[in-house]
């Protein structure tokens, strides 16, 4: 995720999505990293709308859980989600903002796959 690999990111978290099983305790917190990867992957391909979708999503699934969760530092995520849909509102999703704001970086526990 870090590196710009959205769509690797959206793969790995997917496996562990699906490993927790639905009704689990991070069964949200998964998808919600899924969602917000894949964001990033419709916005690389120039699809602002489903971006938008995707990070509205994600801030709801992620707004289920702490600040920080698994290590992940979440309340920097949703202020991040929030920043991404208002660059893409103010371009009245004609203008992709993913060349001019700063990349997106999340904070993952040591050693943890998602890092990609």
């Amino acid at each position: 995720f870090n590196q710009g690999l959205y769509y690797e990111a959206h793969d790995v978290l997917e496996d562990l999505w699906l490993e927790q099983g639905k009704g689990a305790a991070n069964y949200a917190y998964y998808k919600g990293l899924i969602q917000f990867a894949g964001a990033f992957v419709h916005l690389q391909k120039g699809r602002l709308g489903p971006a938008v979708a995707l990070f509205d999503l994600a801030a709801a699934n992620l707004g289920r859980y702490p600040a920080w969760h698994d290590g992940v530092d979440l309340a920097a995520a949703r202020q991040s989600i929030g920043a991404w849909r208002e660059a893409i509102e103010a371009g009245r999703c004609q203008v992709n903002p993913l060349g001019t704001l700063p990349a997106p970086q999340m904070v993952w526990p040591a050693g943890h796959a998602a890092g990609a």
